[in-house]
């Protein structure tokens, strides 16, 4: 009869893999709309908590909801992202935060702001790894696994801190000029029977902001075909995946040099944001005052980082090689701390000028090593773990700067906890003062995985 009828059976209709100047682009632009929203709460969030009425411990309480729910989730979402794919994660993770900025920016009660945080949490857990990994796999799937890598993170990573200032920027300023407005603020109270606040824009602003960015992610972010999963499949294989996520820094020195010196970071951001709004007011002499200045510096903090994530491929170029990069971006960093640290006690332009200085060249230091740090992670990890190394890396740095940020609170005002981050960093790049021996080939536990995952019994 005819051809149709005999010929084989057809496949669903998948998008293109995009070339890697395409996948590089559409990395960094799904980094941007990303961080975008976030940075638009960094401002305004705490007061926006404060003006609904909670207390201090109550705020504290709702940050501490986020970050208890961000680190219990993080190996099990990168797991997840290895198991049904990068696309699925990462919108989840973009709607997640679609809910949590709504709740956040309407909410009046305790309980609905905790939920806000908590979707907040499980957000940022989702969201660590999946992009990341898609733009790997997608290169190594065009030029194979030696494909230059470093430029895409570092752009990426230079995306992702520019839209934390921006937003920074954006989300302290939309409240000022929404007063500056004759009638407007108490317009918006009364309109919407208190529902919104001219502190509730930026946050609301922000989920706006998400939903583009989940659009965006289900358009351009095309992945290979995968075979439906089964919950019990997916159950099974989550915890082979973050088991071998696990192991990782046990049977690699590189990888285990890479997660002590996220550590290392972690500590050096818990001193540098738990100390500097306090150096802020100092300088300035009242609270308030001293909370612009921070809002500044944080800003300028992210721009350095996204120059320092810029600049990576030819700090690395210069260097020799991406260990020793990472080695100069963290020992930049030190010094930064330590010029931090030896200002404390001291007033005047010079002792002022010196620590913005430091302040800068922590976050220049470490957006040049991240770069560099992370291809030498992707190329000592296989595409099956990738998404669970990234995650294993985050928790590296939330719970030992979760840690150091107690052990700076304990330590009494003065240089010292200064130089707790410094040493911190200091030891970090030390680690990198030898190049470890060569790796085996990537371990690909692909097919276990899935085969988990597949598994209808």
């Amino acid at each position: 009869m005819t051809a149709k009828s005999s010929g084989p059976s057809r496949r669903p209709r998948t998008a293109p893999i995009p070339d890697e100047r395409t996948a590089r682009r559409r990395f960094v632009t799904v980094s941007f709309l990303f961080w975008l929203p976030l940075g638009l709460t960094i401002a305004p969030l705490v007061l926006l908590f404060t003006e609904r009425g909670m207390t201090l411990a109550a705020v504290a309480g709702f940050l501490a909801a986020h970050s208890l729910t961000a680190a219990a989730l993080e190996l099990p979402t990168g797991g997840l992202s290895d198991v049904i794919g990068r696309r699925t994660v990462l919108a989840s993770a973009g709607l997640l935060n679609l809910a949590a900025l709504t709740l956040l920016g309407i909410g009046t009660a305790a309980w609905v702001l905790t939920v806000g945080m908590v979707l907040m949490g499980a957000a940022r857990a989702l969201s660590s790894g999946p992009a990341e990994s898609w733009y790997v796999d997608t290169v190594q799937a065009n030029s194979g696994p030696d494909a230059a890598l470093r430029t895409g993170l570092a752009r990426a990573s230079a995306a992702s801190s520019a839209a934390l200032a921006a937003g920074t920027l954006l989300g302290g300023a939309l409240p000022w000029l929404l007063g500056l407005v004759p009638g407007l603020a108490d317009g918006l109270r009364t309109s919407t029977s208190g529902l919104v606040l001219p502190l509730s824009v930026p946050v609301l602003l922000g989920a706006v902001v998400e939903i583009v960015f989940v659009l965006y992610v289900l358009v351009a972010l095309p992945e290979p075909p995968r075979a439906p999963a089964t919950l019990r499949g997916v159950l099974r294989g989550v915890p082979v995946t973050v088991a071998d996520g696990l192991r990782l820094g046990t049977r690699d020195a590189l990888i285990r040099r890479i997660l002590l010196s996220a550590g290392a970071a972690g500590t050096a951001l818990a001193a540098i944001e738990l100390l500097t709004p306090g150096r802020a007011a100092e300088l300035t002499g009242a609270a308030e005052s001293g909370a612009v200045l921070f809002a500044g510096l944080a800003s300028a903090g992210f721009v350095c980082s996204a120059l320092g994530s810029h600049l990576a491929p030819l700090v690395a170029r210069l260097a020799g090689s991406g260990e020793r990069a990472v080695l100069a971006g963290l020992a930049a960093g030190a010094t930064g701390l330590l010029l931090l640290g030896a200002t404390v006690t001291s007033s005047g332009v010079v002792p002022v000028a010196l620590a913005v200085v430091g302040y800068g060249l922590v976050y220049l230091g470490l957006g040049a090593a991240g770069p560099s740090e992370n291809e030498l992670l992707h190329r000592r990890v296989g595409a099956s773990g990738r998404a669970t190394a990234l995650s294993v890396q985050s928790l590296s740095l939330q719970l030992v700067g979760a840690a150091a940020g107690l052990a700076v609170g304990a330590l009494p005002a003065g240089p010292l906890p200064w130089l707790l981050g410094a040493a911190a960093l200091l030891a970090g790049a030390l680690l990198w003062t030898r190049r470890p021996a060569p790796a085996d080939e990537p371990r690909e536990s692909r097919p276990a995985v899935e085969a988990a995952a597949l598994d209808p019994l």
